[in-house]
């Protein structure tokens, strides 16, 4: 239980309102945006490829974040003294496409990979195919017993395919909706995660999962969600999930002419999944058909670990993390450019992270360890910080709490920060109070449908119990010193359209990275806090993985 929340006033000063950040001849502000800016310049670059797993473009990644590392101070952070920890992954690409449609009565509908669908595997298969498999509308694909809610019914999904929608049953519904806030109001749980569909679909055997792509309850267009068609990633070995042999997204388009040649209307099916009484059904005699050819090859990846050891109580970390890899070389663009460069997500957090490294260096050390991790294959499922949760180098139960920068604006000074994710732990009233020395409150999520809390690398450790916060520049336009809100959203959305997970996002020298530094040096108040404090910051009652903490308490005492 953190007893009391103090904050010391760290070294940024408020002038004119803005936070100041370090320059050459002004060293004394403790984040220095032009570090920051030529960090992401170097791991932006077309000589890192875009930063895909199991490529070149990862070995000049680690090797840049060791070398950094090493500059830096930092001390190996993982296992036996080394700076990496292995990630085996199974990289799996769909490289023929044999056959691929749906059969109603005899009426096909042929699909186009990437223009109606973007269907891939997590299995290591070279060949997949399926013939004549039943397609059960499964509404939302909610079974949430807490909430008296079970969209699946008596329904036998082993060999079908199983159609979801996206997001949560009362997402976009009107307030006197009957199951309106039932699933968090605008807020996503879990349940609206296409993680969670197709996890869930897979433990009631169907053979494939496809969630009907809708761009305002996805948080993001048809161009993000087949960025990449036909390729993914699982964890290798022991580590791997049970996993449908095909997943991946429908278009909404594609979805009407399924759902029409079955007989029914795609809007009419939507209102009756909100309906408490909803239970899934075959759609009429509608049929799936695919053989598909595919590559599998074992990717050798790695996560790079940095760490301080604490002074007098060294088995108690924190941790600061951000991920190292991007969506490497893709299709040419309209200019030609192959290279996704990943500069803001996530090259520009790790800036951040090495910026906090280097200032708790700098200063006196800390009672606990601080540990840097460098995340692998975040963009293909959360797959590093996943396979380090599953087999901790840093007990979890003596885990702090993480704290994640993944994707800081670009737009300036802000009045506020955004939090991520509500009435999880304590560290949201620390997040308050530190912001408030530096002249910022704290806003909720703009966008809180997106389901944020539950796509970046934090929520490996946060479903095991550790405390979490995130930094995450798209979840709601900031409060803008120069523009105010309106000039946020205007950020964001900009963002989100034109430069999400595509070769726009790359780096730019006339970014204003001081509302960067300002979130950056929040997190470096928040780790020197915890860092000599005996406290535990501990999750709340509305957390949904309050149990899992719970069960490691005496590991505190």
């Amino acid at each position: 239980m953190i007893k009391e929340i103090w904050v010391t006033v760290s070294a940024s000063v408020i002038l004119m309102g803005c936070a100041q950040t370090a320059t050459v001849d002004n060293p004394s502000f403790p984040i220095n945006t032009a570090n920051m800016s030529e960090d992401v310049k170097i791991m932006a670059s077309d000589d890192f490829m875009g930063r895909a797993p199991g490529t070149e473009g990862e070995t000049k990644t680690v090797n840049y974040l060791i070398e950094r590392f090493t500059e830096l101070g930092l001390e190996p952070g993982g296992r036996n003294g080394k700076w990496t920890d292995p990630v085996t992954l199974n990289k799996s690409i769909v490289t023929d496409v044999r056959a691929l449609n749906v059969d109603q009565g005899g009426n096909v509908i042929e699909i186009k990979q990437g223009q109606d669908i973007e269907i891939s595997s997590t299995n290591p298969r070279d060949t997949i195919k399926v013939e004549n498999a039943p397609v059960v509308f499964v509404g939302f694909g909610a079974s949430a017993p807490e909430r008296d809610w079970d969209d699946f019914g008596d329904i036998d999904l082993e060999g079908k395919v199983a159609l979801f929608l996206v997001n949560d049953p009362d997402f976009g519904v009107s307030d006197d909706h009957p199951v309106s806030g039932l699933f968090g109001g605008r807020r996503m749980t879990y349940y609206g995660r296409w993680a969670y569909k197709f996890e869930e679909a897979a433990r009631r055997g169907a053979v494939a999962a496809l969630v009907i792509h809708e761009p305002k309850a996805a948080g993001y267009g048809w161009n993000v969600a087949a960025s990449s068609p036909g390729e993914n990633y699982a964890v290798a070995g022991d580590g791997a999930k049970l996993s449908v042999d095909l997943q991946g997204w429908l278009h909404e388009d594609m979805a009407e002419q399924w759902v029409e040649s079955a007989g029914y209307d795609l809007d009419d099916l939507r209102v009756k999944a909100r309906q408490k009484d909803f239970t899934a059904f075959p759609l009429d005699d509608l049929r799936f058909n695919t053989d598909l050819a595919l590559s599998v090859e074992i990717v050798e990846s790695q996560n790079v670990l940095g760490k301080i050891t604490g002074t007098t109580r060294p088995d108690e970390v924190i941790m600061l993390s951000g991920h190292w890899d991007g969506y490497g070389v893709g299709e040419p663009d309209a200019q030609g450019r192959t290279v996704r460069p990943g500069a803001n997500d996530d090259a520009l957090g790790l800036a951040g992270m090495m910026e906090i490294a280097r200032n708790l260096k700098a200063g006196p050390a800390l009672e606990r360890s601080v540990v840097f991790a460098a995340w692998t294959a975040e963009e293909s499922g959360l797959l590093g910080s996943e396979a380090y949760a599953q087999d901790p180098i840093y007990p979890l139960e003596k885990t702090v709490a993480n704290l994640t920068l993944d994707i800081l604006q670009t737009a300036g000074p802000a009045n506020d920060v955004i939090q991520v994710g509500e009435g999880q732990s304590e560290l949201e009233e620390m997040m308050a109070a530190t912001a408030a020395t530096q002249g910022r409150t704290v806003s909720p999520e703009g966008l809180p449908e997106n389901g944020l809390f539950y796509r970046a690398d934090h929520f490996s450790l946060a479903r095991r119990g550790v405390p979490v916060m995130l930094i995450m520049g798209i979840a709601g336009g900031p409060d803008l010193k120069d523009g105010g809100r309106e000039a946020g959203d205007a950020w964001v959305q900009g963002y989100i359209d034109n430069r999400y997970h595509n070769q726009n996002d790359a780096w730019n020298p006339d970014w204003d990275l001081r509302g960067a530094a300002q979130d950056v040096e929040l997190f470096l108040d928040m780790t020197r806090q915890m860092g000599n404090s005996d406290d535990w910051p501990e999750l709340k009652s509305t957390s949904e993985f309050k149990a899992f903490r719970d069960a490691s308490a005496e590991a505190r005492e």
